[in-house]
């Protein structure tokens, strides 16, 4: 199943003790691939160096630029479909072009691609990915 994962997503799946692990070990598991692009990269690196130490962002980074079930997307094309952030577009845009069954966050900002009929953007919480795969 491919996913776009919104930062704050990946954030709090990372340490062992949050109730969010299960989505990183389903990657790890190579359940789910992420979909990334350069910016969505390079905006992970910023916030896990912020919360984690750049130690602990490098080594997150490297798994995830050398697993397999990572895959790289180069956007195309640019939306402009998060009005209440633009920077959120990144994840759009990476969902769109990667084709990814789910873009999976917890902030409010998409909420208004609910209401967008093209392109279908399928915006899910954590909790409905992990029923999603029945975890």
């Amino acid at each position: 199943m491919k996913v776009v994962l919104d930062t704050n997503i990946l954030l709090v799946s990372i340490s062992k003790r949050s109730n969010f692990r299960w989505i990183f070990d389903a990657f790890l598991d190579e359940k789910l691939t992420f979909c990334v692009t350069t910016d969505i990269l390079n905006e992970y690196d910023e916030i896990l160096s912020r919360y984690l130490g750049k130690e602990s962002a490098n080594v997150i980074l490297q798994i995830l630029e050398n697993a397999p079930n990572v895959e790289f997307t180069t956007r195309y094309f640019k939306w402009y479909l998060v009005k209440n952030d633009a920077d959120d577009d990144k994840f759009v845009d990476c969902f769109v072009a990667s084709e990814a069954n789910f873009l999976v966050t917890h902030d409010k900002h998409f909420n208004i691609l609910k209401n967008v009929p093209f392109p279908k953007i399928n915006i899910i919480s954590a909790q409905d990915l992990k029923n999603i795969l029945q975890l």
